[in-house]
């Protein structure tokens, strides 16, 4: 069964028009700014737009804010003081990212019901146990609870019952029994689990015991289908000639682009880097002139190696902060001491140093909202400090802890100080890929051997 979502009749305001007397202009600095409560200067943008239900005039609010995970965000909320109906929905400012994200979480009690989600326009929400489906592109982004995507899925199958009665009533009994599922649901009786898969990665579900893992949470990036890029109205380009070998590791290669931070035309510079003692990899570095934002990302530039690599390091002393670290997309980060645990994909593909990856950790954790805004649960502000501690302390020297790096595709790279001796404090290990993990890196389905044998007849 699938739920509509026809509970919003219309977007906020249908004939929306600026009024001189509400409009407030964007104050000075950036239009995005990060969503916080003491932040006085964020104010929303109040236009006069017309009611759906009523035909008289409304105010839509407008607050174009910065959320971690997946950037920028545009929250609108339409209140008709005539008629008192009210309507809210967000939409994603920001790029669509350049892989997919699903969300499996397993619902095991009333606290779960209060994660803090965000559902995109394109994403779709499942309950496998119900065998119930909200499509994508069927309901408008929102900023919600786990309840409050059930209590809007109960309302949509709601809002058309009293005319399925009228005219179709064994459908409507069916509808009713399965609402009644639905309500069961938030009871917590037995646990369930809710699929959140969006193949343009910006939709968001809450981990409230962050920065540690959340064992009933699973985080799954994926590369987009073709028909999942038609739905996005993304269109494939035709690959480029690539330049011969030589000249990538004679120059530096330019290639125009936009800014991720203000939108603006950037140039992103590309080179073909040589790590000794591991292998060759591709640094990408963007500048934006306009806002000053600066990022770098590091590909692999060999295949997927035939074993993965789990690198263990001891940190005993505080120059072992400034060994060279390569951490690739497909690699985790544990540091055991503080029950951390960094997952695939975040924070990209980085070539720094050990200090440069756990101070970009310290940020990740420390400036999440999510975590430590009015939402947050008690206690949790002391927890994330007492991380924040922590973690000074490793990259002062005054701790010792182990920092693991496990890269299924093995492609990431500790700096060897001793190197071609052996590092007492470091140990590498190779080790054989689980059928998951090969699934993951899409090897499952490649076929490398043979693969000339089923097209020989068509020859």
């Amino acid at each position: 069964m699938s739920a509509s979502g026809a509970v919003e009749p219309g977007p906020p305001g249908a004939a929306a028009a600026l009024s001189p007397a509400r409009a407030r202009p964007p104050s000075a600095g950036h239009l995005f700014r990060p969503i916080s409560a003491e932040d006085e200067e964020q104010q929303p943008t109040e236009i006069e737009s017309l009611c759906m239900n009523c035909y008289r005039n409304g105010i839509t609010r407008l607050l174009l804010t910065k959320i971690p995970f997946f950037r920028e965000i545009i929250v609108s909320s339409f209140s008709c003081e005539h008629c008192g109906w009210s309507n809210t929905e967000i939409q994603s400012a920001g790029r669509i990212q350049d892989q997919g994200v699903r969300y499996s979480l397993s619902v095991r009690g009333l606290e779960d019901m209060n994660r803090e989600v965000v559902k995109t326009d394109s994403a779709t929400t499942r309950i496998p146990e119900l065998d119930f489906e909200i499509p994508a592109f069927s309901q408008k982004g929102t900023l919600t609870t786990v309840e409050g995507l059930i209590n809007r899925a109960i309302s949509g199958l709601e809002q058309d019952q009293p005319t399925r009665r009228a005219n179709e009533e064994t459908i409507a009994e069916r509808i009713d029994e399965f609402i009644v599922k639905l309500k069961e649901l938030k009871k917590v009786a037995s646990p369930f689990t809710l699929i959140i898969d969006d193949p343009s990665g910006n939709s968001f579900v809450e981990n409230p015991h962050a920065p540690r893992k959340d064992d009933a949470l699973v985080i799954t990036h994926y590369n987009r289908t073709l028909q999942q890029e038609e739905m996005l109205g993304l269109q494939t380009e035709a690959p480029e000639e690539k330049p011969e070998e030589e000249d990538l590791r004679n120059e530096v290669l330019q290639f125009n682009t936009n800014c991720p931070e203000c939108n603006a035309p950037a140039q992103t510079n590309m080179k073909l880097v040589q790590i000794p003692h591991f292998k060759e990899v591709i640094i990408m570095a963007t500048n934006c002139e306009n806002c000053g934002h600066r990022t770098n990302e590091v590909k692999s530039g060999g295949a997927v190696e035939p074993l993965g690599t789990r690198i263990t390091l001891h940190i005993t002393d505080p120059s072992d902060m400034t060994r060279d670290l390569l951490k690739s997309e497909t690699c985790s980060v544990e540091i055991p001491e503080l029950e951390f645990e960094l997952g695939m994909a975040v924070l990209g593909g980085k070539f720094t140093t050990l200090e440069g990856l756990l101070k970009d950790i310290r940020e990740l954790v420390t400036k999440n909202p999510f975590t430590l805004g009015d939402s947050s649960n008690p206690g949790q502000s002391e927890k994330l400090q007492e991380f924040s501690q922590k973690l000074d302390q490793i990259i002062e020297g005054n701790m010792k802890a182990h920092f693991i790096m496990n890269d299924p595709a093995g492609n990431s790279y500790l700096q060897n100080v001793y190197a071609p001796e052996e590092d007492p404090e470091m140990k590498v290990e190779r080790y054989k890929r689980t059928f998951d993990q090969n699934e993951e890196l899409g090897l499952n389905d490649m076929k490398t051997e043979g693969y000339e044998t089923g097209l020989a007849p068509q020859r």
